[in-house]
């Protein structure tokens, strides 16, 4: 029975194989006659000449892009930070020498500098949309045309000071009767947090908590939380550790 299958699946195979041959068979059966009636009709001159008209437009549209030349290598801008506070910022990059680079965000155009000798370019004074800014560059000369677009990149500008919520101490001061104190907040995700200038542990959703150590008497603790832009609020609680 399966031998039987097996020759089955072979047929369909081997007739389906037959369908295409037979249909390249069929179009260049019709093209050579297609040819045959062009020759008849127009003569074999007429064709000939065709033929080279077409070989000399693509010999002319060679010619041309070889005279052009390739375009220039698309542009790359360089950022030292992802955030900042600033409202207005320079903007560098590299490309290849002596080209222009034109520079936008979120698609938008910023105007045009030209590349120095050494492969650099510099906008300054580049204001800032509050949240993301994604800028992209593109370079071009007169005889080369344009680049494809550069890497997008994109900074935060960020004025507002980060959260800070206290949860123990929740009160400006107070007095404690033990030496081992845990300072216990909450602030944004990815924040930086230190207390009295030493790192605190900061998870994934701005909770922090610190093991202070106290001493006898008044304690100043300063809680300092700082954004990636650089924005930082600033607390500061007393307490007073009594044995």
């Amino acid at each position: 029975m399966s031998e039987f299958f097996k020759s089955k699946s072979r047929s369909r195979l081997e007739r389906k194989e037959d369908e295409e041959i037979t249909k390249k068979t069929i179009f260049l059966g019709v093209f050579t006659v297609l040819i045959f009636i062009l020759v008849i009709v127009f003569g074999l001159p007429l064709l000939v000449k065709l033929s080279i008209i077409l070989g000399e437009a693509r010999s002319k549209n060679k010619t041309e892009i070889s005279e052009k030349g390739l375009p220039p290598l698309p542009p790359r801008i360089v950022l030292p930070f992802e955030a900042t506070n600033s409202a207005s910022l320079v903007l560098t990059g590299v490309a290849e020498p002596k080209v222009t680079v034109e520079l936008l965000r979120n698609d938008v155009s910023l105007g045009k500098e030209s590349v120095d000798d050494k492969g650099t370019f510099t906008f300054k004074g580049i204001s800032l949309d509050k949240g993301e800014n994604i800028f992209t560059a593109v370079a071009s000369t007169e005889k080369e045309g344009n680049s494809e677009l550069s890497k997008p990149v994109m900074i935060l500008y960020i004025d507002e000071a980060p959260e800070l919520v206290m949860t123990n101490p929740s009160e400006d001061k107070l007095t404690v009767d033990v030496a081992d104190f845990d300072v216990v907040g909450k602030s944004q995700a990815g924040s930086r947090v230190t207390v009295n200038g030493h790192l605190a542990m900061v998870d994934d959703e701005g909770g922090f908590k610190y093991k202070l150590q106290l001493n006898v008497g008044k304690n100043s603790v300063e809680i300092i939380v700082k954004d990636s832009a650089g924005n930082e609020t600033k607390k500061t609680v007393e307490i007073t550790y009594d044995i």
